[in-house]
């Protein structure tokens, strides 16, 4: 390093700790927070920037250099005189804040404060990289909101090589925290973090032991089975070498003599399946562990055999494990029953117990594959969730390869998630009884239906991502609006707001100014008109007699069906008014109209019987009413002319 750097890193040693004095004094108790920024400092950042201008550095790349040694000088004398424990390593955060406000404005390399962070990663131990990791998980949206490329690599490589010396066994927890970090800090379809390649955890292998050689012997009624000498020799047991004893079929048939008796009506099918024996623990050993294989790489279910190898052994895990449901609620010991509290849908924030915490950091995420211990473990309830939980995963997979699933993703563009394998209709079927199957089973118990439906909900928003996986993972996040974009839409926004001026007289409406205009010389005014006695009294019947005429005529002359159909209009309208006024006083008179069309009796004049009785029309109604009545009792005592003379005596009484 030539003279000038060296002397420009005494310069920049000095601007720093001048920051860091006054850092100490914002924050006299340290700790993590607050957070610093560039207004906490009054100023004193733009220091730096002067002695840039000043020419204290002969370019921006010597400047960037000439910081980044003032900034690890001063971090290795805080390393080596103070420990992550003590209070006052309260001074590194602040000089990693600093360094984060540098690397802003930019002053220095954007991933100083990263590689900082690494070696300090590398020199504390796990319980120091907690802490650490406090510090990053408060300052993740300030130290990746700019400059996150130059940044991303170093991120990945400090928690990849964390990763690497953090137990999942011990660590579960911690390690989950170093993950959520990362994809909290990568965007989501970032290619460090997505599986375009659809490539399976392979390296994965499940061991377990070998069939006991007690059972290889052929005695005690066991059933003798050609084994390979080579193929013994292997740690894993084949699904179809498994012996099965008469003792395992004698021990199952007892057990399922003990069973209460279903009082449910059963199809043939499902009667056809109870009555199959229960499986042997030692029989299922090597089957149930051999499905893991399948789990890891679900590309070998494509072989035929294994297919079927699959198919049968996980029906016989699925009914070792009602059996053992059973069992369990038969002797109350199950954790399904009634008895447990309900659990509540949502969790309170820090209301874990000690002693659940300590269960969750000591969460083995590996299974134990004892034969001593297989017994114990498919007696636990969590365990063969954890089971069938796979199983589900498993079958989402395969009903993606059916016909109608793969139509939905012929357009997509990466072929690599893409497989020519279609699953058969015999094994569509088959892959959707199971997971109903599958489904019955975890929602039973008060617990069963609020974990099915956390399970479903996981699953079905997998289905999402594995069709966006397909696409080649497009970009979620959309670009930012432009300014005239917003501006555009802004000020359409406010015109559909804006509060706009009544119109005298809106669209569509009748003009009404005729009520107040004056009519033609010699006429009332508008709204006088209206007042006329012409407008709301009832109009005479002979008034209507002309009209209907001239509308019969009109009908009879017109040349279209439009104008004789307008006619007949007219016509009905009038005809149908006419009726209505001659209810009122005439009603004797419709007996006399044979057709609707004809109303000419309505249009005579009424017979008169006295000048008295023209002018009352109720008298002469009741009138006729009397003359009606006479002609009656003439007809009843058959005397015509001479009204009641001459009549019997039992005709008068009947009069």
């Amino acid at each position: 390093m030539s003279a000038p750097q060296l002397s420009s890193v005494g310069v920049l040693t000095t601007s720093l700790e001048d920051l860091l004095a006054r850092s100490k004094e914002i924050k006299p108790d340290g700790g993590i927070e607050p957070t610093l920024t560039s207004t906490n400092f009054n100023g004193d950042v733009e220091k730096i920037t002067r002695h840039l201008e000043l020419g204290v550095a002969p370019n921006a790349q010597d400047h960037y250099a000439a910081l980044e040694t003032a900034c690890r000088n001063i971090f290795y004398d805080l390393l080596a005189s103070i420990t992550i424990e003590e209070s006052s390593f309260s001074q590194v955060w602040n000089l990693l804040d600093i360094i984060s406000i540098l690397s802003d404005i930019p002053l220095c390399e954007p991933g100083l404060v990263f590689w900082l962070v690494e070696e300090l990663l590398d020199s504390q131990t796990i319980d120091g990289c907690r802490i650490i990791f406090d510090y990053l998980d408060s300052r993740r949206e300030r130290l990746t909101a700019k400059h996150f490329k130059q940044k991303q690599l170093i991120i990945l490589r400090a928690c990849n090589e964390l990763l690497r010396r953090l137990s999942r066994a011990e660590d579960t927890v911690f390690c989950g925290r170093v993950f959520i970090f990362m994809f909290q800090s990568f965007p989501l379809g970032d290619r460090s973090s997505v599986n375009l390649r659809g490539e399976y955890h392979v390296e994965n292998v499940t061991v377990f032991e070998n069939t006991p050689d007690d059972q290889s012997d052929g005695l005690d009624g066991t059933m003798d089975v050609d084994v390979d000498s080579s193929s013994a020799k292997n740690e894993k047991a084949p699904v179809s070498d498994v012996a099965i004893t008469a003792e395992d079929e004698h021990k199952s048939q007892n057990t399922q003599s003990m069973d209460p008796p279903s009082k449910s009506v059963k199809f043939d099918a499902q009667e056809e399946k109870l009555s199959e024996p229960e499986p042997g623990t030692d029989t299922l050993y090597p089957i149930f562990w051999s499905l893991q294989d399948v789990f890891s790489q679900p590309t070998r279910l494509f072989d035929s055999q294994n297919f079927q190898s699959f198919k049968s052994g996980l029906e016989l895990t699925i009914r070792k494990f009602k059996a053992v449901q059973q069992q369990q609620q038969s002797r109350g010991t199950s954790k399904l029953s009634s008895s447990e509290p309900h659990r509540p849908l949502k969790r309170k924030r820090g209301s874990m117990e000690p002693d659940q915490q300590d269960l969750a950091s000591s969460f083995n995420p590996r299974y134990l594959t004892s034969r001593d211990l297989f017994s114990l473990e498919i007696s636990d309830l969590a365990f063969r969730r954890h089971i069938l939980v796979q199983a589900l995963i498993l079958i989402d997979f395969l009903l993606s390869l059916t016909p109608r699933a793969r139509k939905k993703l012929e357009h997509t563009s990466n072929k690599s998630v893409l497989y020519n394998y279609v699953l058969t209709e015999d094994d569509t079927k088959w892959a959707t009884s199971m997971r109903n199957e599958i489904a019955v089973y975890l929602q039973q118990g008060q617990e069963g239906k609020f974990y099915y439906r956390m399970v479903d909900t996981v699953l079905s928003r997998d289905k999402n991502w594995v069709h966006w996986k397909a696409e080649s993972c497009p970009l979620i996040k959309q670009p930012p609006v432009s300014a005239e974009s917003f501006v555009e839409s802004q000020k359409g926004a406010q015109k559909a707001c804006a509060l706009r001026r009544i119109r005298p007289t809106p669209m569509g409406s009748l003009d009404l100014s005729f009520l107040s205009n004056a009519g033609e010389e010699g006429q009332a005014h508008g709204l006088e008109m209206l007042k006329k006695p012409k407008r709301y009294t009832l109009p005479n019947i002979e008034d209507f007699k002309g009209p209907i005429m001239e509308d019969e005529f009109d009908m009879e002359m017109a040349k279209t069906e439009a104008e004789k159909e307008q006619a007949a209009v007219a016509k009905a309208s009038k005809m149908w008014r006419t009726l209505r006024i001659a209810s009122k006083n005439r009603l004797n008179a419709f007996d006399k109209i044979e057709d609707g069309n004809n109303l000419a009796p309505l249009f005579d004049p009424p017979p008169s019987s006295s000048k008295g009785d023209e002018n009352n029309p109720e008298k002469k109604d009741s009138g006729e009413g009397e003359e009606a009545l006479a002609d009656a009792k003439v007809e009843v005592n058959g005397v015509h002319d001479g009204g009641l003379v001459g009549a019997t005596p039992t005709a008068i009484e009947a009069t």
